[in-house]
């Protein structure tokens, strides 16, 4: 079956606290997108959503990196969930689609194939770690301590059948839709869950480039 990499790339600079976008800056000399992409090489399609005032930008990075690597480029929504929405219109046939951050360039190959092959009719997989550190809630004045046992912390790429998550991102946006998975579940899809990485970071700080150039060595 065919496969799709939809590779959202929405964020901006504020927490990084910089004026260039996180998935633009440089990270091994070059841009963290670029990263992410070339994981996804041996798919059969490969679709980025990008905000409308970034994609002329891109394109400018293409050339100057030389970045020749086919791909897709669709305008985003104004949230996460309408930009992997705009993206899954793209994809005309039944496939395997792969949703990634485009901000975790660090994914590997080995991974990503395994959630691949693991995908089948009524199941999402997902990659997940974890929780290594205690937990307490703390809501107003009082304060609990939560036994970490259950939790988990939840990566992507997440994998589902094209058809049943098109279907799934035909409802309507709820605040409990914090993942591609959440709206899945919320269509009466199940869920897999698969050991992720510990490399596998979402690059949303200065720390975190930082933390992603030393695991790059």
């Amino acid at each position: 079956m065919k496969q799709v990499a939809l590779i959202v790339a929405g964020g901006n600079g504020t927490r990084m606290k910089t004026k260039i976008p996180k998935q633009f800056l440089l990270l091994n000399g070059i841009p963290v997108l670029m990263h992410t992409l070339k994981q996804f090489a041996n798919f059969n399609q490969i679709i980025l959503v990008l905000p409308k005032k970034e994609i002329e930008n891109w394109h400018f990075l293409c050339e100057k990196f030389r970045f020749n690597l086919k791909h897709i480029v669709v305008t985003g929504g104004l949230s996460r969930f309408s930009s992997v929405n705009e993206g899954l219109k793209m994809i005309t046939e039944n496939s395997i689609v792969a949703i990634h951050d485009g901000v975790r360039p660090l994914i590997s190959k080995k991974l990503i194939s395994l959630l691949i092959k693991k995908v089948k009719t009524g199941y999402g997989i997902i990659p997940v770690l974890p929780v290594k550190d205690s937990i307490r809630k703390i809501s107003l004045d009082k304060t609990k301590s939560i036994k970490r046992e259950s939790l988990y912390i939840v990566q992507t790429p997440q994998c589902f059948l094209s058809n049943e998550i098109k279907n799934a991102y035909k409802k309507t946006y709820k605040l409990c839709f914090t993942d591609d998975a959440s709206v899945f579940e919320k269509n009466n899809g199940k869920i897999l869950c698969v050991d992720g990485e510990e490399k596998n970071i979402k690059i949303t700080t200065k720390d975190d480039l930082k933390i992603a150039k030393v695991l790059m060595q």
